[in-house]
């Protein structure tokens, strides 16, 4: 089981993280790892929705498509795809520290098989660098933005 957690103070307010964050479009922009991402179902985002997303991940080109299956705007979104070597769910939160700083995490948990599994404790820490960098990222862009 992988399950890592990773979060950051964005300074903005919590709507603005949020509507930024939760844009499918948008994932490409600060995703170390995610170059492209297309909808399978019609916009906007709300439970149900399917997204498929390119990523370059240890060497390897993924292709998985991600279903929403919790969305309560400017507080959580959660995805999750049951298809692939390693089945993922992804979850954000956003919370108000005060007026103008936002905490937001990313979670990503899953259970990989086959082969996958003698690379887990391997994996777990190379999600958690990347997540750390996507973090990173996403506060960099959202506060020159804001």
């Amino acid at each position: 089981m992988v399950d890592v957690k990773t979060e950051i103070l964005i300074h903005c307010p919590k709507e603005k993280a949020a509507e930024y964050a939760a844009d499918p479009d948008r994932a490409p922009e600060w995703y170390v790892n995610i170059k492209a991402a297309e909808w399978k179902t019609e916009k906007p985002l709300k439970i149900g929705s399917k997204v498929a997303f390119i990523a370059h991940f240890l060497g390897r080109k993924l292709e998985y498509i991600y279903e929403i299956v919790e969305y309560v705007p400017e507080q959580k979104l959660v995805m999750r795809t049951a298809d692939g070597p390693f089945p993922m769910e992804t979850t954000y939160t956003w919370h108000m520290e005060d007026a103008y700083t936002t905490r937001m995490t990313l979670r990503n948990k899953g259970v990989p098989s086959g082969f996958s599994t003698l690379f887990t404790p391997f994996m777990s820490l190379m999600m958690k660098s990347a997540n750390k960098k996507d973090l990173r990222k996403i506060k960099q862009i959202i506060e020159q933005n804001h």
